[in-house]
């Protein structure tokens, strides 16, 4: 599916009730459409089938409303969403570019998205930037990976007509890379004749949470129910069987996303693949006093931090609080303060007294969506270099290929760790600011949310409960 994309379904009348009233039969008149894009939608003999499609069919029944399907491609069914003011298209991710063109309903699936090459292909990815270099990398009109990678400044796209000309391509030769999730990927190649093992993931790119997109003429109190009814089918089981049926993954979005990044100790997956750490221990604690039972998924900081963004009901830890960040989001905590440092090599003879010689090096290096490189860039540095891993900035510094690494005190020596190096082989250089960190949630998550989380955490701080969690992690504070 394109996950952007959506799977656009429906033509459809309908008439039901609200809760006080009868809503206008106008208003009812809801026209879905979808794009064949299996095994989201797709048509099998004159059938409607797919997740999205069975899902949106207990919806209807749970709304009691009508059902049928209507295909089309994705660029007329998006345009018809934009333009006509029944218009429901699914399904598709929310992103930056349309989370203001739409009203939402989900979300119902989440898609990682990956770099794929022909599995005959010798190429390495060590982060997206490396994509950059790339003779040819394979782009569909109108998805939202185009979208992403043309905000991410690729200029090396060569445009597709299909999935079918994107993977042909792809294993002739023809482009170098496409990005895709596994499920399109295999589906594809099946289609194709092809083994699944024609192809090679080097790299996850994103992930997209994807939604039914209601046109903005759509009144509030019908999304709301359709909300409403969505929560229904995760609540009794309907999604996680049609996940298990389509997807094959027992797994899908809750009322709640719960995102962290591998950043110990304040969160990283143990060896049992379990998530842990000190904000980690907080969440949960958290959680637990609340009967929420959520599960909190691992992914590098910049992609977590896009979904913090734009998706509602979203919750991205821990996060530093900062001018810059501040009105992005909305803040529970704090609950921990860290020192940030120009980080140098010993030995490197790189020294570092003021800002001023630090904007004077030829590479300080930092990670993508980190509120260091934002305060540094907003403070006029030339000389940033981004990653989107911390080992491989880290690689960088000892390999003298940047002259220093801004990071924080409380997790860079487990970042050296994690790549064989010690503390005493670095010096913490420069002090560039003390802040605190938080658990953050999206502007667009109810503030009835937030404000339980931060008294559920003022309750922990009064009994005591904080303080145990922090001596656990922080035996020397």
């Amino acid at each position: 599916m394109n996950l952007k994309h959506g799977l656009l379904l429906l033509a459809m009348i309908v008439t039901f009730f609200s809760c006080d009233d009868v809503i206008n039969e106008e208003q009812t008149q809801l026209k879905f459409i979808t794009e064949e894009y299996a095994p989201f939608n797709y048509n099998e003999d004159g059938t409607a089938l797919g997740f999205s499609t069975d899902l949106l069919q207990e919806i209807c029944d749970e709304m009691d409303m009508d059902f049928n399907v209507e295909f089309s491609s994705w660029d007329n069914a998006y345009n018809t969403a934009l333009t006509t003011e029944n218009a429901v298209l699914f399904s598709m991710a929310l992103n930056s570019q349309r989370r203001d063109l739409f009203k939402w309903a989900g979300p119902i699936a989440s898609l990682d998205w990956n770099f794929y090459a022909a599995s005959s292909n010798p190429l390495e990815l060590s982060d997206v930037d490396d994509a950059k270099n790339v003779d040819k990398i394979g782009v569909i009109s109108g998805y939202a990976m185009e979208d992403y990678l043309q905000e991410e400044g690729f200029t090396n796209l060569s445009y597709c007509t299909d999935l079918n000309d994107a993977f042909t391509k792809l294993l002739n030769g023809e482009i170098n890379l496409f990005a895709s999730d596994i499920l399109t990927t295999n589906e594809t190649l099946e289609s194709l004749g092809e083994s699944e093992y024609a192809v090679k993931d080097l790299l996850t790119i994103k992930t997209e949470l994807l939604y039914f997109a209601f046109n903005k003429a759509v009144s509030d109190d019908i999304v709301a129910q359709f909300q409403s009814a969505i929560d229904v089918c995760k609540d009794n089981g309907t999604v996680r069987n049609l996940s298990e049926k389509y997807l094959k993954t027992s797994e899908f979005p809750g009322k709640l996303q719960l995102y962290t990044e591998s950043y110990k100790p304040l969160t990283y997956a143990d060896s049992y693949g379990e998530i842990s750490g000190y904000g980690t221990d907080i969440v949960k604690g958290i959680m637990k006093r609340n009967d929420i039972y959520e599960p909190i998924k691992l992914t590098s900081w910049s992609n977590g931090y896009q979904l913090a963004l734009n998706n509602p009901n979203f919750c991205l830890f821990t996060m530093d609080k900062t001018e810059l960040r501040e009105d992005l989001f909305q803040w529970v905590g704090p609950i921990g303060t860290n020192t940030t440092y120009f980080y140098t090599k010993a030995g490197s003879g790189v020294t570092i007294n003021s800002l001023n010689e630090a904007k004077a090096l030829n590479a300080v290096g930092t990670i993508n969506s980190w509120f260091s490189g934002q305060y540094l860039n907003n403070l006029g540095f030339t000389n940033l270099v981004y990653e989107s891993d911390p080992a491989v900035m880290v690689q960088r510094l000892m390999n003298n290929e940047v002259d220093a690494f801004v990071c924080t005190d409380v997790t860079f020596p487990d970042i050296l760790s994690s790549c064989g190096f010690s503390y005493c082989e670095t010096n913490p250089e420069f002090e560039l600011m003390a802040s605190d960190f938080y658990v953050a949630f999206s502007n667009n998550t109810p503030k009835s949310t937030v404000a339980l989380w931060q008294n559920t955490l003022n309750d922990m701080k009064d009994d005591g409960t904080y303080n145990t969690i922090l001596s656990k992690w922080f035996p020397n504070n």
